[in-house]
């Protein structure tokens, strides 16, 4: 028996009142969130797992999903993110030596709901054109109550500190000879950064999002990185006012919402895409070099160019809309990246951006 055949019913309800219809295979639960795309061929244990999905619903647009199965060592964090999952076809014979069991079972596991057989092409073109919105998956038919919670529904403000660290914890370079010690402020950090940062050395001490100045500035560190994380950047108060009084003090790294909230931190904007970037087939130039990265991405909100202070040099742009994916300050020893240089998933074309970072310390 397929698997089409024996799970239940699962709907999709978006904000504008539109209806897709599937099959449930996750979680048979109701389920709110803000739904997005991924433009990703592979990856989705990743995708999964990455916090900063943390809040959103994830429509891939690639047919075929779960044909490896779940590998241990390929999340990105302790759980699952995604509020849901919504793929074309979920494939029920994964084949992969690593694998320890199949997609469905995992995300049932965690409590996830997933929706499959659903035309993601044309939720998709519907994302394009509306922008994002919010959306509930549900294997109750969408009655009067669901719609009325769903118009209630409000993206948490707080997402960042939901996903962040609790304590600080220390991790050492991966063949314990410490070069560097880099402090870390988790707004939702991926495991793959961490990994990059030990395999060259770096002793890397984590901490919360609202980790307060004074504590990073008296640890000898060589350097703080603003991890990616998920949200709107300007909620995130505590960090902004953090990496203002570290500006200038300090080495300064931003990935993803780091590179956000230093660019806030610096006087700039942020403004929300109408649909973001996601995926890990998006071109990106470096405006020094005019060498094009095919790099990985995953936000929905970008620093504007308008009002980005003299001291700061923008350094990368997306190839596709001209929006910021990078910029550097001279002055105040800063470098930040909008892209995932540690891909995971995607190509390893910017890889190479971690030890350019950190010969910068030598």
């Amino acid at each position: 028996m397929g698997l089409s055949e024996k799970s239940m019913k699962a709907y999709i309800l978006l904000e504008d009142g539109t209806i897709f219809e599937g099959n449930s295979c996750g979680a048979d639960i109701t389920s709110f969130g803000e739904i997005c795309f991924n433009t990703g061929m592979s990856g989705y244990q990743e995708i999964l797992t990455d916090p900063s999905y943390a809040g959103q619903t994830v429509v891939m647009t690639y047919p075929l999903i779960g044909n490896y199965g779940i590998c241990d060592e390929d999340v990105e964090s302790k759980r699952i993110q995604v509020q849901g999952f919504i793929v074309k076809e979920l494939c029920e014979m994964e084949s992969n030596w690593k694998s320890t069991k199949n997609l469905s079972d995992y995300l049932k596991e965690q409590n996830i709901p997933c929706v499959s057989g659903v035309d993601t092409r044309r939720l998709t073109k519907k994302i394009r054109i509306s922008g994002a919105m919010n959306c509930v998956i549900t294997t109750q038919k969408p009655d009067e109550e669901i719609k009325s919670l769903l118009k209630q529904h409000i993206f948490p403000s707080d997402v960042v500190k939901q996903v962040s660290s609790k304590d600080s914890h220390v991790e050492l370079p991966s063949q314990n000879d410490k070069k560097y010690k880099i402090g870390l402020i988790d707004l939702g950090v991926k495991n793959g950064i961490v990994k990059h940062l030990t395999k060259l050395g770096c002793e890397v001490h984590v901490f919360p999002f609202d980790i307060d100045s004074k504590t990073l500035l008296t640890s000898e560190f060589d350097a703080v990185l603003l991890s990616n994380g998920p949200g709107d950047p300007q909620a995130v108060k505590e960090t902004i006012n953090t990496t203002k009084e570290l500006i200038g003090k300090m080495p300064l790294f931003g990935i993803c919402l780091g590179h956000q909230i230093l660019a806030l931190a610096l006087g700039a904007n942020t403004y929300k895409l109408k649909f973001g970037h996601r995926g890990s087939n998006h071109p990106v130039i470096d405006l020094r070099t005019n060498k094009v990265y095919m790099t990985a991405q995953n936000h929905g909100y970008a620093v504007s160019k308008e009002n980005l202070p003299k001291t700061v040099q923008i350094t990368h742009i997306n190839v596709n809309d001209d929006t910021v994916e990078g910029f550097c300050s001279e002055q105040f020893n800063i470098n930040t990246v909008q892209f995932h240089p540690e891909a995971g998933p995607g190509p390893l074309d910017a890889n190479s951006i971690f030890s350019e970072w950190i010969k910068r310390l030598d």
